[in-house]
């Protein structure tokens, strides 16, 4: 009876850790989210990292998440409207647009700046699935640069790639996200500028409570879901850069 009991409880615990699909430019600050979620609830929340239109495929094709942080109001939306998700999207956070460089270059001049001889590659992310990209493309055309950078880019799967291409200096510059920038594991490496917001759209990150969730683990994804939005993780998105609703 004892092994049956524990067996039932390894069971219950093992239901109890969530699998939280999230877009890249919160790598850092989900670790701080999970840490101060398991602190409140004992429930362990572990994240898949990615561009946001591929983990909208992901789930499409059964992929077993149970919440999906993604980097705009689109993706998540559309998997509401299919479906896949029991919540249409909410805001939890607005993410900020910054170019950053670990080279010797002039970021003075901002995005216009990008036409100059002295800056070579230039790293986005893919804008068919990653929002941030899709911003970068926007201020490009703003700042009426787009057509002289486009030779230069040099396109990353995600923000995540983006960072690996500044980190390893194979781009020269790359539009990346705040919360990446001014993390810890990232902070004080190289230089960074944000870009004026006037010049791109609100990059408005939604949150929706996926079916998955639902059916395997309600009590845990709807804890999260509701922990995403209290004051306290507020205050954690709030450290690392991005703008409130």
């Amino acid at each position: 009876m004892s092994a049956l009991i524990l067996q039932l409880v390894c069971i219950q615990a093992h239901a109890e850790i969530l699998t939280v699909a999230i877009a890249a430019n919160l790598k850092y600050v989900f670790d701080d989210l999970a840490a101060e979620f398991k602190k409140e609830t004992g429930i362990e929340a572990q994240s898949v990292l990615g561009a946001s239109g591929k983990i909208a495929t992901q789930v499409r094709n059964g992929a077993p998440f149970d919440v999906f942080l993604s980097a705009d109001m689109e993706f998540p939306k559309a998997l509401y409207e299919d479906g896949y998700a029991v919540t249409p999207p909410r805001p939890y956070a607005y993410g900020v647009l910054v170019l950053w460089t670990q080279k010797d270059i002039d970021l003075a001049q901002g995005v216009a700046g990008l036409v100059a001889p002295s800056v070579g590659k230039v790293a986005i992310a893919n804008p068919k699935v990653a929002p941030f990209g899709r911003q970068a493309l926007k201020a490009l055309g703003y700042y009426q640069v787009r057509a002289a950078v486009e030779p230069k880019l040099v396109y990353g799967e995600s923000i995540t790639q983006v960072s690996q291409y500044v980190d390893s200096k194979a781009a020269d510059v790359g539009f990346s996200a705040k919360s990446i920038v001014i993390a810890p594991e990232t902070a004080g490496k190289g230089k960074w500028i944000e870009v004026p917001t006037e010049s791109y759209e609100p990059i408005a990150q939604g949150m929706v409570l996926l079916k998955h969730g639902v059916q395997s683990n309600p009590e845990a994804a709807r804890k999260f879901y509701g922990f995403v939005l209290s004051p306290k993780a507020r205050e954690i998105f709030a450290r690392y850069g991005y703008k409130l609703p």
